[in-house]
């Protein structure tokens, strides 16, 4: 885990709310390249850096996970290498009182613990689990004990210098007592990117926690053990809750794996479809933006969803969708960004120039704080209207599962009428040789004049540059096989269909 980046976060909660989940993804495939996230691992190195090697927390008292023989465990390890695991690591996060007075969180809990590592992967291993706490209550040493808290999960996005993708979930909740008490959470970290199921997962944490901390960890190591289900498929859990006796806990894994990280509903709940469309204009420009919020789940949902708007095309810009308080300097990168910054910190992120600020609070005078001023004029006029045409056939009741539809369905045509024709222009001087694109040709070929413009400001951004150079480099006989490619012929076909009918 050397050099591991924060990609995605997510965040806090106030008096009581009904439970807010929202989660992280970048889209793709199920474990796309990272490309030029790389860059923020120096940037997460210096975070870890600040944080004070005195920090760790004494083990409490609880259960201890059942040590594996070493053949167990190097059986296990090998299911988890081809990514059947659920999950690599369980923590359990709360504030810690220090000898001056705050509250800082530290890891009271590794569940299962890694034996066996040599001193400097134990060294790395205890600088990420120790940043990880900050990622778990970013809002920083502000905390107190509470009477009311109402529990939240989100999730967050870990990047290796390798590209390699871990991805965080999180669950806060305050503990059943009487009193003032402090929070806690609970942090998995996987491999495996799908908010859905970790969210159902962090239910089963929660009902028992109510009960014992001693609950939590023998259905943690059920599912451990329980191979990951492949897309549209289940899996059951064996579970035992005394008074309950055991039950069969169904976990399924939603057909379409591009989409299972993101829930959009939190996106058109605090923007209209105009402004999602502005928010996203700049995206596809890679622009910078700041989204505020007091919610974390809000913030993390919202940039996940914006994310994926631009697929088949990755962000390839440092994407922090919680950005922790010690990290609240990244605000000053020149270079593009998509941040999640709490509202208590907008002070301090809203004193840059030439980007977009959105305000994503309830009762907020106006959405926009700051802008660029030509956000409502990148995308083609008729093009844009064809994108809120689609958003029309939602509305405010909409579902989790209609919103997977309508969305995709509203943006995808986006890309593949203004840049569908990449591949008559990727020319190859021989079968197995690399392609080499045309952009020239490529938008001169494009009648309408205002597409044409926009294509011209798209083809300069990194995402498609890197896009385009894994279509040159793929084989010729991948041509045509890919989503994008399927999606294309699809909305030919289509559109020759609709030509016979006049």
């Amino acid at each position: 885990m050397n050099g591991i980046t924060p990609s995605n976060v997510k965040r806090r909660g106030k008096k009581a709310n009904p439970r807010k989940h929202r989660s992280v993804f970048l889209p793709g495939e199920d474990q796309p390249d990272m490309g030029a996230m790389k860059r923020f691992s120096t940037l997460f190195s210096s975070f870890r850096g600040k944080i004070s090697k005195d920090r760790t927390g004494k083990e409490p008292d609880l259960p201890a996970s059942r040590e594996l023989s070493s053949v167990e465990e190097k059986a296990k390890e090998q299911r988890y290498a081809s990514g059947q695991f659920f999950f690599e690591y369980l923590v359990v996060v709360r504030p810690k009182k220090t000898k001056d007075g705050i509250y800082e969180p530290q890891i009271i809990y590794q569940f299962p613990k890694k034996d066996g590592m040599v001193r400097f992967q134990k060294e790395e291993e205890e600088k990420t689990l120790k940043a990880l706490t900050l990622f778990c209550f970013p809002e920083g040493v502000n905390w107190a004990p509470l009477t009311e808290y109402p529990s939240e999960t989100f999730s967050f996005v870990l990047t290796d210098v390798d590209g390699t993708r871990k991805n965080g979930y999180c669950r806060r909740l305050l503990p059943d007592g009487k009193g003032a008490r402090l929070p806690e959470a609970y942090c998995i970290i996987s491999n495996l990117a799908c908010f859905g199921l970790f969210s159902k997962i962090f239910d089963e944490v929660e009902q028992r926690r109510k009960i014992s901390m001693a609950m939590i960890y023998p259905f943690m190591q059920s599912l451990r053990e329980s191979a990951f289900p492949a897309p549209g498929h289940t899996v059951n859990i064996k579970s035992f809750i005394p008074e309950r006796g055991t039950e069969i806990i169904s976990l399924t894994r939603p057909t379409d794996s591009w989409l299972e990280h993101v829930d959009f509903r939190t996106l058109f709940k605090c923007l209209s479809d105009e402004e999602v469309l502005q928010v996203f204009a700049a995206t596809v420009l890679e622009r910078r933006i700041i989204f505020i919020a007091d919610e974390l789940g809000t913030l993390s949902q919202v940039i996940h969803a914006v994310a994926v708007f631009l697929y088949p095309f990755i962000w390839q810009h440092t994407l922090i969708s919680i950005v922790p308080e010690i990290l609240i300097d990244v605000v000053m990168a020149p270079t593009p960004y998509l941040l999640g910054v709490q509202k208590s910190l907008a002070d301090q992120a809203t004193d840059q120039t030439e980007l977009l600020v959105v305000d994503l609070s309830e009762g907020r005078k106006e959405t926009f704080i700051k802008s660029m001023g030509d956000e409502d004029t990148i995308l083609p006029h008729k093009l844009k209207d064809e994108i809120k045409q689609a958003l029309s056939a939602k509305n405010e009741n909409s579902s989790l599962e209609e919103l997977n539809q309508v969305v995709p369905e509203a943006f995808l045509p986006f890309f593949i009428k203004t840049v569908g024709h990449f591949s008559k222009y990727i020319v190859r001087n021989g079968k197995d040789q690399r392609g080499e694109f045309q952009r020239t040709n490529f938008c001169k070929a494009i009648e309408s004049k205002s597409t044409r413009r926009f294509v011209k400001k798209f083809v300069q951004t990194q995402m498609f540059d890197l896009f385009v150079q894994e279509m040159e480099q793929r084989p010729a006989s991948q041509d045509g096989t890919g989503f994008f490619d399927k999606k294309i012929a699809e909305y030919h076909k289509k559109m020759r269909e609709k030509a016979k009918k006049h």
